[in-house]
């Protein structure tokens, strides 16, 4: 513990520093107020942001369950932004924030038993038709998780990343991501409401993002780094153990807790806007996969079909399949 008097030094070499007068600071301190929870937290604040829009009660969980799930994708995002903006990452620290991220989506993914068997389908039913068009569909934070963690050319819909090439312009492959069909009327292939409404509150937002993560999204990042710690098993473990964790486990959590409700008989059976929502969102359909050179092609080929779980760590580097090659994203 330092003494009063090597603190104080420290303050004044510290504001010095900074151009700044440390006595002003120090006058500041003794006027300001002690520091509370419910004031740093902004309990009140929070807890005021829950606003039903019906009568059922299980809305309330809804609501807040989405929340809950936004302010993890935030957390995510922040990890991802400390790998990605480091200059000099080493294979530890890119380790550490994968494991972090990882634990966040297994809060998510364990977190639909709320979704599934948290809510009568009875009330889900009756304030679901309230809240259309809106849907979960439209998080923008959880676009922006897959804009920083692969190549745009791992999120184009797979039925037509084969012709697309290092030259498409971004906006063109904005509009073929793979959640865009999702957002498409079946009958009339016009674009829902869903979809118009997000596009128009964050497609500018989303394209500014994807340039700005272009070269420096997490599979990227992990490309740029030399060989050696290309090679770092503990590395590619916590690479293969992300994408699992997003690109299977969640998804499949998610599938289930939907299929829940709209398999139920007691709605239409239709997903918001009348989508193919199996093939939206089974792994097996999209091939959703962040880091394709570091699964096998077998792995590859049965992504989302086998179960993968053994599968989420190697021994040894000399299990991956070698010279795969894989298309870039330059403008």
């Amino acid at each position: 513990m330092l003494s009063r008097e090597e603190l104080l030094k420290l303050i004044d070499e510290k504001y010095q520093a900074m151009r700044e007068n440390p006595d002003i600071y120090l006058s500041g301190l003794l006027h300001s107020k002690p520091l509370t929870y419910w004031d740093y937290i902004q309990v009140d604040a929070l807890l005021g942001l829950q606003i039903q829009r019906t009568t059922e009660p299980d809305e309330m969980v809804f609501i807040m369950y989405h929340q809950i799930n936004e302010l993890l994708f935030k957390m995510i995002l922040w990890e991802i932004g400390q790998v990605s903006h480091c200059e000099e990452i080493t294979p530890k620290k890119f380790s550490m924030h994968l494991g972090r991220i990882s634990r966040y989506f297994d809060m998510l993914s364990n977190s639909f038993n709320i979704m599934q068997s948290g809510m009568e389908i009875e009330q889900y039913m009756k304030y679901r038709d309230t809240l259309t068009p809106a849907s979960g569909f439209q998080s923008a934070q959880f676009r922006k998780v897959e804009f920083a963690s692969t190549d745009l050319l791992n999120l184009i819909d797979f039925r037509v990343r084969p012709t697309i090439d290092r030259n498409t312009p971004y906006e063109h492959a904005f509009d073929n991501m793979y959640w865009q069909a999702a957002g498409l009327n079946p009958k009339t292939g016009k674009k829902s409401a869903l979809l118009s409404n997000f596009e128009k509150k964050y497609k500018k937002e989303f394209i500014d993002f994807m340039q700005e993560y272009n070269t420096i999204n997490l599979l990227a990042k992990y490309k740029s780094l030399p060989e050696e710690d290309r090679n770092n098993l503990e590395l590619v473990n916590a690479m293969r153990h992300y994408d699992y964790t997003v690109n299977i486990s969640w998804v499949m959590n998610h599938f289930n807790a939907a299929r829940h409700y709209i398999e139920s008989g007691k709605g239409s059976g239709e997903a918001t806007g009348g989508s193919d929502w199996k093939k939206y969102m089974l792994p097996q359909y999209q091939k959703r996969i962040f880091f394709p050179e570091l699964w096998t092609d077998s792995e590859l080929d049965n992504w989302g079909i086998d179960n993968l779980e053994g599968y989420k760590t190697i021994t040894d580097i000399s299990e991956l399949t070698t010279n795969k090659q894989f298309k870039g994203w330059q403008k």
